[in-house]
């Protein structure tokens, strides 16, 4: 893991499309912004593991071939 340090106002460019800038720090929370195009979906990491944990109980239901028949 790389660690910096940055100030308020500060940024960190990630590849050549992806900035990162410190807003605020208040406390013990920092306010970060993220500049990044569309395409790229950005999650809170809390929310991202429980997307992939839904997808994974998704991913492993059983389905019947009759299931499928019926569908078809």
């Amino acid at each position: 893991m790389l660690a910096l340090s940055r100030k308020v106002n500060e940024s960190i460019i990630l590849g050549n499309d992806i900035e990162i800038t410190i807003l605020e720090i208040k406390g013990d929370q920092v306010k970060v912004g993220v500049n990044a195009p569309k395409a790229i979906p950005i999650y809170r990491k809390e929310l991202y593991l429980q997307i992939q944990q839904s997808n994974k109980e998704a991913a492993g239901e059983d389905v019947s071939v009759e299931a499928l028949n019926r569908l078809i």
